[in-house]
């Protein structure tokens, strides 16, 4: 195991980094002394100089430096940027989700480790150049056969994945829900057992005073429903005795009326012509049933 936690495959890729860093800070680097030499060049070429003479040179060449430092500093983002996103694409191709720590950037251990690292690289004499690697990377497999199958698989357990999420998802808000739901009708059944608690002495005592006013009022009523009762009776009796003599002497004149009714009918003309009428009619039945009878009796 290599010193910073590698394997030797990946130590390789970072050395073959750092010497391409070394080799950009070393090409900065001469840069800045070519602005200093420049200076030297072409400014210092007097024995004297006065302050403000002074002052220009120094602020032209701060705005160099400083131009052609942050110049490195913006290249060398850009092109940690760029390192980062060829390790990201290769994660992706194979659905892989790769971590880092920033906090890890500033910790002084790791860069000083990092430091003996270069150290001992790039200070060792009679390093090979078999130790080198152009260019290195995890290039993903050629689509096809095993590898597309392997792809496939991964998809496929990527979106079985992704559907048992969602599942534990809704039913972890199921149940977040119904623990909710059952807290809220522990506190309102807690609530309504200490409210019957501290209302069931007074309701008893008022459903006693009620049935007492109650039971008084039924009482009063009932004294009250024999007096009338007795004094009701006896005039009942009274008009039941005057109703039906009433009832006797209405009868009697109703018969009285029907009798009167009767003789006068009795006596109209249609009554008599109707009574001959029927006399004929009956003696005509009889002396039909006669000749039947005589016929009978001769066959």
């Amino acid at each position: 195991m290599a010193e910073l936690g590698l394997n030797e495959h990946h130590q390789s890729a970072v050395i073959s980094y750092m010497r391409f860093a070394r080799s950009k800070r070393a090409l900065r680097l001469k840069t800045v002394d070519s602005c200093f030499q420049d200076l030297k060049d072409s400014r210092l070429t007097e024995d004297t100089f006065t302050v403000d003479e002074v002052t220009d040179i120094l602020d032209g060449l701060k705005v160099v430096v400083h131009s052609e430092v942050e110049s490195e500093l913006i290249n060398t983002t850009y092109t940690n940027v760029l390192f980062l996103r060829q390790l990201f694409c290769q994660a992706e191709k194979w659905y892989l989700k790769l971590q880092t720590d920033i906090s890890d950037l500033e910790n002084r251990e790791l860069l000083e480790q990092v430091a003996e690292f270069e150290k001992a690289e790039f200070t060792t004499t009679g390093k090979k150049a078999s130790t080198e690697i152009s260019k290195l990377k995890l290039a993903p497999l050629n689509e096809g056969g095993v590898s597309e199958l392997l792809s496939k698989e991964i998809t496929r357990l990527q979106e079985e994945n992704d559907k048992l999420k969602a599942r534990i998802k809704t039913i972890e808000t199921q149940a977040t829900n119904a623990l909710d739901e059952k807290f809220k009708l522990e506190r309102v059944l807690k609530d309504l057992e200490k409210d019957q608690g501290d209302q069931e002495p007074k309701l008893k005592m008022q459903e006693v005073s009620d049935l007492e006013t109650s039971l008084a009022k039924l009482r009063a009523d009932f004294e009250k429903s024999l007096n009338m009762s007795s004094e009701n009776q006896k005039s009942l009796e009274d008009n039941l005795i005057s109703t039906k003599h009433d009832l006797l002497k209405v009868q009697e004149d109703l018969l009285l009326a029907e009798k009167e009714l009767e003789k006068k009918f009795q006596e109209t003309a249609a009554y008599r012509n109707m009574k001959e009428l029927l006399t004929k009619k009956n003696e005509q039945v009889k002396e039909l049933r006669k000749r039947l009878s005589q016929y009978e009796a001769g066959d």
